[in-house]
Order: structure tokens, then C-alpha cells, then sequence
């Protein structure tokens, strides 16, 4: 059996990774399903209550999915992590409360609207439902990663101890939910599911052009197809190089918060100057890629560039190194190599973009086949990303479970077994895996069915509201 502190590590790393898929699914549609609502209203164009329509059934069963498996997670920190809780609860219980009674209840009000009701309800009443589902599906955002960020960089708390037992005491409300991580990860976060949702759009879309332009299919609804494909690629255009500039910021702070993970990412182990910034790297051998350090791997680099991120401008300025910090370090092979991925994707998505506004601007979007293919092997690549990015920031701040307060290894509800622990795991990756099996169906099976299209589609006369309710052009 294993060791309960590794299995209840496990176990929350897989459910956290499985159900990070649907939110980000949800948050990134949530600003294109205003837009294409927005659009459906005012436009007499059918394309656009297609593409409401299509989007919504995703959006709608990823919602779902995601209610189930973060419910999970909540029940863990009582069953796996009973010793955090009881320290961290009352700072920690207050954004996940906020969560469900704010974000998810104005979210699950407006979806039943939002789904079912453009029939029945006002032009008005049903844009404002698309917005309330946009807000309550990122102000759900807002709250977990308040939550999240003040692990990272812990604020106004003191801490004191109640029976042997160290106990979290909130005495500054602001400091602690506005701590100094938090608008670094929220926009972050929510600019990576944007671009995320962008290249999946983009990528189905590529599918479909694909099979009509190049293999000259006849694909029914075509313009809606062409259509999602040239949104998606104004959304990627302007995401993917947000991403990476912001991205850029964010490490700085990493260094001035939390230098043994910047450290880690870049697994520097002596204090050193003009330090590279390895994009691509190889490791020489199994052991340098289980333990990789800066100076020892083979890679393509840019000389000084670490140290230039980590300065914000000095190729020269010294980066401390991971033998200078005490206890345990990270698991620097993990962090090393998730982190390299998600900047390689980074500037890929970034390539892949200006590459599909050019040949659009070239008038050569269509016929570009490679640019389909790329695309359609990129639909994935955004949720990888994402997947990566919080690998580095859970992973890469070990010890800690809270940075400078509590080790990950204390807390571990201490009445929890190995064999209980082990147990659940198991069950916990059969019972996620059938649920991704079956999501992943479902989702392939909408996009085999594609857009609604013919008498599926509302008239201008039967969507417009009745003449004692009040529309969005009065």
C-alpha cells in the first residue's frame, strides 16, 4: 500500500487534473457565447444563432461535469486533508462558501434561461442571462483562486495554536483575498482558457474546411464552419501573445515571491549569474533528465535570458541558486520540464496564430493545408497547456501546501491509512476515467451532429418576443 501523504497527493493531483478541463471549457466559451448571443440578436444573419446554439450544448455539458468532479475535490480537503482544513478553514473556508452561494448560484440560475428560454423570454432578458452565465462561470474564477493564490503568497493572517494544533486566524480580510498572486493567476488563468477554447474552435473548424476545400466533401453548414474558424482566430491572435507577455511579467513576481520555485523552473542549483534561458533543452542522459540542471542538459538557450526575465532587463543580474534554500526542494525534474513544454506551446500558439491571420489576410485561408492540419493537431495543445502551468505552480512550491506556514507532508488527516488512502485512488482513477470516456463521447457526438440548421432554426417572426414584453431595440 502507499504511504497516505503520496496516495492523497495522487489521488488530488488526478481529480484536480481531470476537472481543470471543464472550467476551462466553460470560462473560455463563456465571452464567445455573449458575443455570438449578442450577435444573434442584432444580426438577421442565421449563422450566428448556429453558432449560440452549438456552442451553448458544450458549454452546457461541461458545466455539468465540472459541478460533479469540483464537488469532489471539495469533500478531499475533509477526507485526504483534514489537518489543512482544520488549520487553513477559516481563511480558506470563506472563498470556497463565497464560491457556490455567489458564482455557481448566479451561474445555475441564468443556465436554464440561457439554454432553454430564447423562446420564451425578451431579447433583453435572454442576453442578460448570456452575461450572467459569463460572469457567474468567472467570478467562480475569482473565488477558488483567491483561495489558490493565498497558498502561494499567504497574507493578512496571523497564526497561532489551539490545542498543539497550528490555526489560521483571518485579522485583514483584504490582504488576504487581495494578496499579491492573485491578479497575476486571474488573468492568467482566464486568458489561457480563452485561448484554450480558441484553438479546440479552431481546430474543429480546421476539420471541416479541411474535408471541403481540400478534399472537396460537400460538408452541409460550411459557413458556419469558416466562420467559427476565422473567430477563433482573431481570438488566438490576441491571446496567445497576451499570454506570453504576461507570462513574462509573472515570473518576475515568482522570483520576488517564491525564488525556490523560479529557482526549480530553472533548475538552477548554484547562485549564478548570466544564467541562459533554456526554450529547448535535451537531456544528455536518463540521469539528467531526472535531475536536470541548467548547466549540465544540452539545449538551445538564449544567453542571459533567465537572468533577464528574473531581473526584468539585466542578461547579468544573479539568480539564487536551490542549494541555498532549507528542507527539501521540489521535484525539480517535474517542474523543469512542464515548465519548458508550456512556454514551447506558448510560442507555438503564438506562431499558429499570426500564420492563420496572414493566410486570411492573403485570402488564402481555406486553402492552406497545412495550416488545417496544424490546427486540427493544436485542438488539444491549449488544455495541455493549462495542465502544465498549474504542474508548476502546485508541483514547484513544495514542500509547502501553504508557502512558509504548513508542509504538504502535515496536512494529511492523521487517522488516514495507507490501505484507505491507496484504496480510494484506485477507484477514484476508474471512476474518472469512465467519466472522461463518456465525456469525451458526448462531446464528439455534438460535433459529428454539427450546427442546427434548416426548420431546427427559429424564424425572425417566432424569436422575437410577444408584444407585451419588452425587447433589447425598445
Amino acid at each position: 500500500m502507499l504511504d497516505p501523504v503520496l496516495a492523497s497527493r495522487i489521488q488530488f493531483a488526478l481529480t484536480v487534473i481531470v476537472h481543470i478541463i471543464f472550467p476551462v471549457v466553460s470560462m473560455g466559451l463563456a465571452p464567445f457565447l455573449i458575443y455570438f448571443t449578442w450577435k444573434d440578436i442584432r444580426s438577421d444573419n442565421a449563422v450566428y444563432e448556429q453558432l449560440r446554439r452549438f456552442w451553448t450544448r458544450i458549454f452546457a455539458v461541461s458545466f455539468a461535469t465540472g459541478t460533479v468532479t469540483g464537488l469532489v475535490l471539495e469533500f478531499e480537503f475533509g477526507t485526504n486533508f483534514a489537518a489543512f482544513s482544520t488549520t487553513a478553514g477559516e481563511l480558506f473556508g470563506g472563498p470556497l462558501a463565497l464560491e457556490g452561494m455567489m458564482a455557481f448560484m448566479l451561474e445555475a440560475t441564468f443556465l436554464g434561461i440561457f439554454v432553454f428560454g430564447r423562446e420564451r423570454v425578451s431579447d433583453r432578458l435572454y442576453f442578460l442571462s448570456s452575461v450572467a452565465v459569463g460572469l457567474g462561470t468567472w467570478l467562480s474564477a475569482v473565488w477558488i483562486l483567491i483561495a489558490n493564490s493565498w497558498m502561494q503568497t499567504p497574507r493578512g493572517f496571523e497564526l497561532v495554536r489551539e490545542d498543539g494544533q497550528p490555526i489560521v486566524h483571518l485579522v485583514d480580510p483584504i490582504a488576504a483575498y487581495l494578496n499579491p498572486r492573485f491578479p497575476w493567476m486571474f488573468v492568467h488563468m482566464q486568458n489561457a482558457a480563452v485561448e484554450s477554447v480558441a484553438l479546440i474552435m479552431a481546430g474543429i473548424a480546421a476539420y471541416y474546411v479541411f474535408r471541403h476545400h481540400i478534399w472537396k466533401y460537400p460538408i452541409d453548414n460550411i459557413e458556419f464552419w469558416e466562420t467559427t474558424l476565422k473567430i477563433a482566430l482573431v481570438a488566438l491572435v490576441i491571446t496567445a501573445p497576451l499570454q506570453a507577455i504576461h507570462g513574462d511579467l509573472y515570473a518576475r513576481h515568482i522570483v520576488e515571491t517564491q525564488p525556490q520555485k523560479f529557482a526549480a523552473m530553472e533548475a538552477i542549483w548554484e547562485t549564478d549569474s548570466y544564467v541562459p534561458e533554456y526554450i529547448v533543452a535535451f537531456p544528455t542522459s536518463i540521469q539528467d533528465l531526472l535531475d536536470p540542471r541548467a548547466k549540465e542538459i544540452f539545449g538551445f538557450g538564449i544567453p542571459g535570458g533567465a537572468s533577464w526575465l528574473a531581473s526584468g532587463g539585466d542578461p547579468q543580474a544573479t539568480i539564487q541558486g536551490l542549494n541555498e534554500f532549507e528542507g527539501p526542494q521540489p521535484p525539480v525534474a517535474i517542474v523543469f520540464w512542464s515548465f519548458r513544454i508550456m512556454v514551447a506551446l506558448g510560442f507555438w500558439f503564438i506562431l499558429l496564430a499570426f500564420w492563420g491571420v496572414y493566410r486570411w489576410w492573403s485570402g488564402e485561408l481555406y486553402e492552406d493545408d497545412l495550416l488545417h492540419k496544424a490546427l486540427m493537431l493544436s485542438a488539444p495543445l491549449g488544455l495541455l497547456a493549462v495542465e502544465l502551468g498549474w504542474i508548476v505552480t502546485e508541483v514547484g512550491r513544495q514542500p509547502w501546501v501553504i508557502q512558509g506556514v504548513m508542509k504538504t507532508s502535515d496536512s494529511v488527516s492523521p487517522g488516514l491509512t495507507g490501505a484507505e488512502a491507496t484504496a480510494t485512488l484506485v477507484g477514484f482513477a476508474i471512476v474518472y476515467l469512465g467519466l472522461m470516456t463518456l465525456y469525451t463521447y458526448v462531446i464528439v457526438r455534438i460535433i459529428r451532429a454539427g450546427p442546427p440548421d434548416g426548420d431546427e432554426l427559429t424564424t425572425t417572426e417566432s424569436s422575437s418576443p410577444p408584444q407585451s414584453e419588452v425587447s433589447i431595440d425598445d
